[in-house]
């Protein structure tokens, strides 16, 4: 059965609360209380607890409006003619949806999120990431032993670069995708082989799982 609408005034303070939580959450962090979030987003703690029962519901929110946010970059990215400048823009405009936001990487691999969520996530993501770069290696514009494990790994790589040098040196995560791209780009036949292979779908998953609440 459907969850019934919100009426307006519920959905404005509902879409109020979540606003004053990713901007909390970027500042300073999941370390923040839903009273926190209700003081910002200026209603009452009772407003706050009708909405959300607690923080990690505050989570599951944003959680679900950032994964939509990152498919639909998948789906354009799917759309470019060229596989490889349509893998290229995902890597990018995924990876600046973190820059910056503190709370969005937070939010983004959160133990909070629980192992259903995450398992819904590699349900909707996973088959896109498959079909990106399934595509630049039909047009044989990346290294064929490149598979789709190594983009999740890479932009975990990434990510935690964005995440240790966003004060100092902002735009220093471009200096090392710039070189990883240039590592899988094609056609050349001088690739280095790789030392093991990628990890499977299943594998990859248990990694992202290992410490999260079930």
């Amino acid at each position: 059965m459907t969850e019934a609408p919100l009426r307006r005034d519920a959905a404005r303070n509902r879409e109020r609360l979540l606003t004053a939580a990713s901007e909390l959450f970027a500042e300073r962090g999941l370390n923040v209380t839903l009273n926190d979030i209700a003081h910002r987003a200026g209603v009452g703690v009772g407003t706050a607890y009708r909405r959300f029962a607690n923080k990690e519901e505050v989570i599951d929110a944003l959680f679900e409006q950032r994964l939509q946010d990152v498919i639909a970059v998948a789906h354009e990215a799917l759309t470019s003619t060229d596989a490889l400048d349509g893998l290229v823009t995902f890597l990018e405009r995924s990876l600046h949806m973190q820059f910056g936001n503190r709370g969005l990487t937070e939010i983004m691999n959160s133990p909070q999120l629980g192992r259903e969520r995450v398992n819904q996530t590699r349900d909707r993501i996973a088959p896109l990431l498959t079909q990106l770069v399934d595509r630049a290696k039909e047009q044989r514009t990346i290294r064929p032993d490149f598979e789709q494990s190594d983009l999740f790994f890479v932009q975990m790589a990434l990510a935690a670069i964005i995440d240790s040098t966003r004060e100092l040196a902002p735009d220093l995560y471009r200096r090392y995708l710039t070189m990883w791209l240039d590592g899988i780009r094609s056609p050349r036949s001088d690739f280095t082989p790789l030392p093991t292979t990628a990890l499977s779908a299943d594998q990859t998953h248990k990694v992202v799982t290992q410490k999260r609440r079930s």
